[in-house]
């Protein structure tokens, strides 16, 4: 059975930190690429950061480049996502996904973890 389960949301202050993670489970995790997405109150879900299935190459969105910095360990089968100097509007609810692509796409979600950056 796939599972994906993501950890770490917690209110925080501005200016702190969190690391968020993706535990997975029920699939070849070193087949697939990771991506953190964010879904703030209002607001359409979108891209935070990717990370390439063998682990070489990384992308961030505009809005978190230098305080994001997502990894993955395949012998745990599970990802993260490093958050430094927070800010208000990083305060959404933060998903894992998996997925494979090719002649048939593989596409694995979390149920997200949610972040509020509050003072």
């Amino acid at each position: 059975q796939v599972r994906i389960v993501e950890s770490g949301g917690a209110v925080v202050q501005p200016g702190g930190s969190l690391r968020l993670s993706c535990a997975a489970s029920g699939f070849t995790f070193t087949s697939y690429h990771i991506k953190w997405y964010r879904q703030g109150v209002g607001k359409e879900r979108e891209l935070v950061a990717l990370i390439t299935k063998d682990g070489t190459n990384t992308t961030y969105a505009d809005s978190v480049r230098e305080r994001v910095t997502v990894s993955r360990d395949d012998a745990k089968f599970e990802a993260y996502l490093q958050m430094n100097n927070l800010k208000a509007e990083d305060t959404a609810v933060y998903y894992c996904n998996a997925r494979r692509g090719g002649t048939r796409v593989y596409d694995y979600w979390g149920q997200g973890t949610q972040v509020v950056v509050s003072s």
